[in-house]
């Protein structure tokens, strides 16, 4: 037998084998693997148009319209079907573009580095937001460009110039928005801030589509079997924020010339009534195709108006903080309603001085709120830090102290509706050996009982602090929008969370505020008509003194919680309690009194000078 022969045949069997599977393996992938292939094969015959979606309209509290659509136009291209010249200065003329910025966005469209998307097969975005006007004047002369396309669109529109920050703005979809959700592709748009952010996936709805059917020369012939593969869109759900405009509009009337924050908050509900952050900015200005520069600008302008203060500020409380001690510490047995403390202009023991003002001495709890002791709330963390047969250990007190805190709705992010909450800082016992080796006790730490030291809070954590006093015991997680049309609000913002002080806790502080309105610090916010319980705070500052006031009315069936922080606006009694009085009595009342208006007026003059160093 010839075996070299026999093996021959073997080798050109082989070899012929898988030339074979190799064929059958190329066409497999040329015409079932290959998006390329598909999408040619798929471009010769069908032309699949999209529809956008409505994006869901947002009204206020009152239904009063905030945000609704406009038509606009996007251009897009299909780069396969350019074919022969297309006389790119009459294009240019016909859109008001430059031949450079033809050339230019040709090219980012093909390059893969900016577009990773790209398919010469399918629709890319050439230039957005088209106006009716333009859109009108180029579609006389769409025929004589092949391969151009007119998609219809909307763009939002914002009704009134407030409420940027709640509101939020809608832009192009970045890289990551593409690869994070396959909803979208290249020139969509999406909610970037604010509640058009938290809610996209409500607003945006669901996108249609027709399947139209081209003859050989890629003309369209109509649908194709009569539109029996055709999807409607499906319109975005419109929201119901919590927010009161006309409210809204006063806090930032209020806070014109000024740099800080007001929250109000319906306690019984948690829905947030108003949210301003000052600087702010018009939400107009975020709209259409000047989005991008002036998104730059205010970026770049030192005074950080695109920053929300009110979720992202991170501020030392102040005496608004002695509250959440005077619950801490009656509930834990440490004092008792009728405990009192002397007060010599201040806290003073062991070559410590931690100052206060003059007032009556020594006082009770009530009489403590309501003139703002700091001595009172020193002498009581003391106490508490320090009560080793009640402990055991400084940590284990520390700890316990924390865990109260954290019950009240501080230290950690309470979880609003909206992108971008801070969490503020209250320090626990591994926080303060770290900082002094273990070497600690109640004197070092003594400044946060009077809400100064490590402890730092946002404004709106602040006025879930008024809320939850208000409630004697709970807050319900704050939220600003009321209602998604067609579907449960989030069980996040219907659920009770109660504190671990105790209710008789809870009465004795309310009645210290009221005290604190009646003859204390916050009398400026003293009504006949209803009654308002208040804390002011001044928080120090390596500059001027930082204004604070937090309160609630009427103190029996409260409707309304509000902080108000205004940096380097000295006393609480400066601005905060005025401002604050000032916007209880609009949401109560509905209106200001003719009084009340020439005193908000006087406030929305006032400008404090706060330098030229960047915030």
């Amino acid at each position: 037998m010839d075996y070299e022969l026999e093996n021959r045949k073997y080798v050109i069997g082989g070899v012929a084998t898988a030339i074979v599977v190799i064929y059958i393996i190329r066409l497999f992938v040329l015409q079932i693997m290959s998006d390329d292939y598909r999408k040619s094969a798929d471009s010769n015959a069908f032309f699949k148009k999209i529809e956008y979606p409505s994006r869901g309209v947002i009204t206020d509290r009152n239904g009063k319209l905030l945000v609704y659509n406009e038509p606009s136009y996007d251009l897009m291209v299909i780069m396969n079907e350019q074919r022969g010249h297309i006389d790119t200065l009459e294009f240019c003329e016909a859109l008001g573009i430059t031949p450079q910025f033809y050339e230019k966005r040709m090219s980012e469209i093909k390059d893969y580095n900016r577009n990773p998307g790209y398919s010469r097969f399918t629709q890319q975005l050439f230039m957005s937001q088209l106006s009716e006007q333009e859109f009108a004047m180029f579609q006389e002369k769409l025929f004589r460009f092949p391969g151009f396309y007119v998609q219809k669109r909307s763009i939002r529109q914002y009704q009134y110039p407030y409420a940027a920050h709640v509101l939020g703005d809608v832009a192009e979809v970045s890289q990551y928005d593409i690869e994070d959700d396959d909803y979208y592709q290249a020139g969509d748009y999406i909610g970037k801030l604010g509640v058009e952010r938290y809610y996209e996936k409500q607003l945006r709805g669901e996108k249609g589509v027709q399947i139209l059917l081209r003859d050989a020369r890629g003309r369209i012939q109509g649908k194709y079997n009569n539109g029996l593969y055709d999807h409607k869109p499906v319109a975005g759900k419109d929201l119901t924020l919590s927010l009161d405009i006309e409210l809204q509009a006063l806090g930032e009337r209020l806070l014109e010339g000024k740099i800080g924050s007001i929250v109000a908050i319906e306690p019984s509900t948690g829905e947030v009534l108003c949210m301003v952050s000052s600087p702010t900015y018009d939400p107009r200005r975020m709209v259409g195709r000047k989005r991008g520069k002036n998104h730059d600008l205010l970026s770049r302008d030192p005074w950080r108006p695109l920053l929300n203060r009110s979720i992202m500020g991170q501020y030392p409380p102040g005496s608004t903080f002695k509250t959440s001690q005077a619950l801490t510490f009656m509930t834990e047995g440490i004092t008792t309603p009728h405990t009192v403390y002397p007060c010599y202009h201040g806290f003073q023991y062991k070559g410590l001085h931690v100052g206060c003002h003059g007032h009556a001495s020594p006082l009770p709890i009530v009489g403590a709120l309501s003139t703002s002791c700091n001595a009172y709330f020193c002498w009581g963390l003391y106490h508490m830090i320090g009560a080793r047969k009640k402990y055991g250990t400084t940590q284990n007190a520390m700890n316990t102290w924390r865990d109260y805190m954290v019950s009240m709705g501080f230290g950690y992010k309470l979880g609003i509706d909206l992108p971008g909450e801070k969490r503020g800082l209250i320090p626990n016992a591994d926080y303060y050996d770290n900082a002094y080796k273990g070497s600690w006790n109640g004197l070092t730490i003594i400044s946060i009982s009077i809400g100064q030291g490590e402890v730092n809070l946002t404004p709106l954590q602040i006025a879930n602090l008024g809320a939850t006093i208000a409630n004697r015991g709970y807050y319900i997680t704050p939220h600003v929008v009321k209602k998604v049309k067609g579907e449960p609000l989030d069980t996040l913002f219907t659920k009770r969370h109660y504190t671990k002080a105790s209710r008789s806790a809870y009465d004795w502080v309310v009645s210290g505020m009221r005290s604190s309105v009646v003859q204390g610090t916050c009398r400026a916010a003293n009504r006949s008509d209803y009654l308002v319980c208040g804390k002011t705070g001044t928080a120090q500052n390596r500059g001027q003194d930082h204004s604070v006031f937090m309160g609630f009315a009427p103190m029996d069936n409260p409707r309304i919680a509000i902080a108000v922080y205004v940096e380097n606006g000295g006393f609480g009694a400066d601005y905060g309690v005025p401002i604050g009085a000032l916007m209880m009595e609009k949401y109560i009342n509905g209106k200001l009194s003719a009084a009340s208006e020439k005193r908000a007026d006087d406030f929305q003059h006032r400008r404090i000078a706060y330098g030229s160093r960047n915030r």
